[in-house]
């Protein structure tokens, strides 16, 4: 009489069974709180110097906050930045294309330009300007070497504003065209070589391929550099210009007990045209992201929306 013995469990359904009856424990960061808790402390901290600290003078930072003389500081600031970023940026597409042309003169010139204007403090090219007065008393436009048709006195055509505008856009130049010229080497070149097989002309390449993906690429770094020269119009005032800063650092000279409501108004205002630039540069980014990735980044509204469906409050 034979015995019947059951078959053998097989190695995978033990396996299987093993897995189900364990008890799945989420991996733990503890450190990670712990940084979040000092962030917390530190952040509590330095608001309550802020509102605690008489020294601060928050009665005086909100009279001086909207006064005239300081929106008219802020204008001549967005003025001078406007102004500058769109002379910059035509200069520096100009000087990009020098730099990239087959012709040695035209990349002599561009990396020439570049390289000195690089060089050069923006405090120091905006004092050679103010003082150019004194090599140039006169300034006329004729023929090359030749006779001249019309004068003008260098003092009635370089005003102090002008002097500004002047310093402002050839500095944003020289770092504007290294920007455009970043992006557009990084246009994948078998691209370009597919189109010439194709017949397709310069400008229409330049129009339809290259500006189209050199502009994902040029947008952070140019927002950037908009961000520096919006900090940088504060070293006009040596032109005797009053801008933001410089009403800020007049009137806390006839004001010496209010310096630091002052300091803090042309703080805060820095902050805010800078947040502002940052939240156009954040559209920019995502507008021109649409054909590049899958999907487009969510709005900070569109993030918000979902959150509060995930938690039920809204549909």
């Amino acid at each position: 009489m034979t015995s019947l013995s059951p078959p053998p469990t097989r190695p995978a359904e033990d396996l299987l069974g093993r897995l189900k009856s364990t008890k799945v424990v989420p991996l733990r960061h503890p450190w990670r709180w712990v940084a979040g808790a000092v962030a917390l402390v530190l952040l509590a901290q330095a608001a309550h110097a802020l509102i605690t600290n008489d020294a601060f003078q928050w009665d005086a930072f909100g009279y001086w906050f909207f006064r005239p003389v300081v929106m008219d500081g802020l204008l001549l600031t967005l003025e001078l930045t406007g102004l500058g970023a769109v002379f910059g940026l035509i200069g520096g597409v100009a000087l990009a294309l020098m730099r990239l042309s087959r012709n040695p003169v035209l990349r002599a010139v561009s990396w020439g330009y570049v390289w000195v204007f690089r060089s050069i403090p923006l405090i120091v090219l905006l004092l050679f300007l103010a003082n150019v007065t004194a090599l140039y008393s006169t300034l006329s436009l004729g023929i090359p070497f030749g006779p001249s048709f019309v004068e003008f006195r260098a003092n009635d055509l370089l005003s102090f504003f002008v002097v500004a505008v002047l310093g402002l856009s050839l500095h944003e130049a020289a770092y504007a065209a290294e920007i455009v010229r970043a992006g557009i080497i990084s246009v994948d070149q078998g691209q370009l070589e597919a189109a010439s097989a194709l017949g397709l002309p310069k400008t229409r390449q330049y129009r339809r391929i290259i500006l189209p993906q050199a502009t994902r690429a040029i947008i952070p770094n140019y927002a950037n550099q908009l961000i520096n020269l919006l900090k940088g119009t504060s070293v006009v005032y040596i032109t005797s210009l009053l801008e933001l800063f410089g009403v800020v650092q007049t009137q806390a000279s006839t004001n010496s007990g209010q310096i630091i409501p002052l300091l803090m108004v042309g703080t805060v205002w820095y902050v805010i045209l800078t947040s502002l630039l940052s939240v156009a540069q954040y559209y920019l980014e995502r507008h021109f992201s649409r054909g590049a990735l899958r999907t487009v980044p969510a709005t900070p509204a569109q993030r918000f929306r979902a959150r509060m469906r995930s938690l039920g409050v809204a549909r």
